[in-house]
């Protein structure tokens, strides 16, 4: 099964009073919401009575969407420091499930749910996969991971949601994923965009990829759709908000489309904490409006983005945010300079199909100054090549990765499918100066 051309595509939306709402109604049922949700958090989380106390805010001053600035803001921390059930806002017993972080080291960030927060998670995952032009008649071949990890789960309640039949393959063996995809008849499959491998493309029946939990620019996903012959798209989300599904693109990929009636996204400034106009990029903070066993307010991702409140050709009026240029974490300053992982994978998709999209950054310091090593994998074909022209493809890709990034890099080639492939997200830097 082929791509569909934009000039072909008929959009599908699954829920036009919200995904179309007008500014103003959205506006007001946001205002409603949160109102709720702080009145809900002061009486029964003591971590926040305790915050919104030391500023001198109470559930009185919030009158609308518009307060929201009063609010304090909460933090990967906060969330350790009351690990694991600090921040419930229910009694336990109505919890029905906990997922966590797919980290493999120290404390997982929990987060708990209530029976609604599962069902709000299934509908949010519903609207991408209809914005996908996913319909109950398809099937959704899941290899995200399955467990603690919020990414299996989430698709596989969004797929119930919709309707539409799930193969719960979770992650691992590729070759037993593309028989099953064949054996199957998957129309459509979801997993992190690291994973993928070229395989037995013209017996499949694949129309869409849902991808996501690690950062992917442009050139990638035109480079998945034009070796699968896909429609790919980019879902967002995080274990502390609910999962996939707090975001996704559409057919137009001018951003990810915000479900603002569930998550009320702000774009602000890292330091100042200022609201970034829209087209500014700034860290992106989320409020859970609905959430009902751990409601979060004004929690900072460390996500670098923007947003756009524009109507978009789909006819959503719901806000989209840019593919993110990085995190707050994740970039690192080499001799002077800001280096986003992103930065690399763009230069190295420039390249062609000499070099495999799969990379790892190491920083280093020697006598005083940061050294960083790249280290590529290299394409099948090319590995067995002689010295002299592997010689001349890393010259190519120091000179590349130099004129990207500002800065001299020491690259290493390594064989293909070496560099550890995750089922989560992806470890992209590993920064050995201890700064």
């Amino acid at each position: 099964m082929a791509a569909v051309s934009l000039e072909n595509w008929v959009e599908r939306i699954r829920d036009p009073k919200i995904e179309c709402m007008s500014r103003d109604e959205m506006s007001a049922l946001q205002s409603r919401r949160l109102i709720d949700v702080v009145n809900r958090v002061y009486n029964n989380v003591e971590f926040y009575r305790r915050k919104m106390q030391d500023i001198g805010v109470e559930p009185g001053d919030i009158k609308s969407i518009e307060d929201i600035d009063k609010l304090p803001f909460t933090t990967k921390e906060d969330l350790k420091n009351n690990y694991p059930f600090g921040l419930l806002a229910i009694p336990m017993k109505d919890v029905v499930r906990v997922q966590g972080t797919s980290g493999t080291t120290g404390k997982l960030t929990i987060a708990p749910y209530s029976q609604k927060d599962v069902d709000v998670w299934g509908e949010c995952v519903a609207r991408g996969l209809v914005m996908a032009g996913l319909t109950a008649e398809d099937i959704i071949h899941v290899c995200y991971g399955y467990g603690l990890f919020t990414g299996g789960m989430g698709l596989d309640f969004g797929a119930k949601a919709l309707g539409a039949t799930a193969i719960p393959m979770s992650a691992g063996n590729t070759k037993r994923q593309m028989m099953c995809m064949e054996d199957l008849g998957a129309t459509a499959f979801a997993c992190t965009q690291s994973l993928h491998e070229a395989g037995a493309v013209d017996r499949l029946k694949l129309k869409a990829g849902i991808h996501g939990a690690e950062p992917w620019t442009e050139e990638m996903r035109k480079k998945i759709e034009s070796i699968l012959h896909i429609n790919c798209f980019d879902i967002y989300g995080l274990c502390e908000v609910t999962g996939p599904g707090v975001a996704q693109d559409c057919i137009h990929h001018a951003g990810l489309h915000v479900h603002e009636d569930y998550f009320y996204p702000e774009v602000l400034d890292p330091t100042t904490h200022e609201k970034c106009a829209d087209g500014q990029t700034g860290e992106l903070v989320f409020t859970t409006l609905a959430k009902e066993a751990m409601p979060l307010i004004r929690y900072r991702t460390k996500d670098l983005t923007s947003i756009d409140h524009s109507t978009c050709e789909c006819g959503r009026t719901l806000p989209s945010i840019s593919k993110f240029t990085g995190r707050t974490d994740d970039m690192k300053v080499i001799r002077g300079g800001n280096v986003f992982p992103t930065q690399v994978e763009t230069a190295l998709l420039s390249m062609g199909g000499a070099v495999a999209p799969h990379y790892m950054m190491i920083v280093d310091r020697e006598d005083n100054m940061d050294v960083l090593t790249v280290m590529v994998e290299v394409d099948e074909r090319m590995f067995s090549d002689e010295i002299r022209k592997l010689d001349a493809l890393r010259n190519k890709i120091a000179a590349v990765l130099k004129t990207a990034l500002g800065i001299s890099v020491r690259v290493k080639l390594v064989e293909p499918k070496s560099i550890q492939r995750s089922e989560g997200k992806a470890v992209r830097v590993i920064d050995n100066r201890n700064l």
